[in-house]
């Protein structure tokens, strides 16, 4: 599997700021809109400093991004199998949250992307509402139990639900019982 946390965190840092310039944002204006200070968001994108999956959820809100535009390079011709091995894994580095890039946006042929999520027990991962167009997520539990907070609307999940929802609103995604969880998200931006 592909997780080696030094090339996902120099990806971060040359995606988070290829996306701020190419929206001619300066550090302040995006540290505005994101909640996050100019001087975190600079270390970031000099890649001197791990970002948790809050951080980046609110800079991808912010930039009107999935986090997978933050996560994952860009695109290349699509490809038909998706080996495991080669899928790119990124690890919160306070939260322990594991997400897996099963399937990149394959803009071309299905139209969306696939992501595995691990939550360890008591994990709780908040989200606010993205500041771009709003897109359709599914949500499918594999394992455990989970709680979704769709902007006070609450979910609690067992495994084998499936929840449609989109970023149009905060989300917190907590991981419920003792085990934690495991889910599968299907987006469509």
């Amino acid at each position: 599997m592909v997780d080696d946390a030094g090339h996902i965190e120099a990806l971060i840092a040359e995606r988070l700021l290829a996306l701020r310039l190419a929206r001619a944002m300066s550090l302040g204006a995006l540290a505005t809109a994101s909640g996050v200070s100019k001087a975190m968001i600079s270390r970031v994108e000099r890649g001197q400093s791990s970002p948790t999956a809050v951080l980046l959820g609110r800079l991808a809100a912010a930039l009107g991004v999935t986090l997978a535009e933050l996560l994952a390079p860009l695109p290349e011709p699509a490809e038909r199998l998706h080996r495991r091995a080669a899928q790119p894994r990124w690890r919160d580095p306070g939260a322990g949250y594991l997400r897996r890039q099963v399937a990149p946006l394959d803009a071309g042929g299905t139209g969306v992307e696939l992501v595995e999520i691990e939550l360890p027990r008591g994990t709780r991962i908040a989200y606010p509402r993205w500041h771009g167009a709003p897109y359709p997520q599914r949500l499918w539990l594999l394992q455990g139990a989970l709680q979704v907070d769709w902007g006070g609307e609450i979910f609690e999940l067992a495994e084998g639900d499936c929840l449609d929802f989109a970023v149009d609103r905060d989300l917190v995604f907590a991981a419920q019982g003792a085990r934690g969880c495991r889910y599968l998200l299907v987006i469509k931006p």
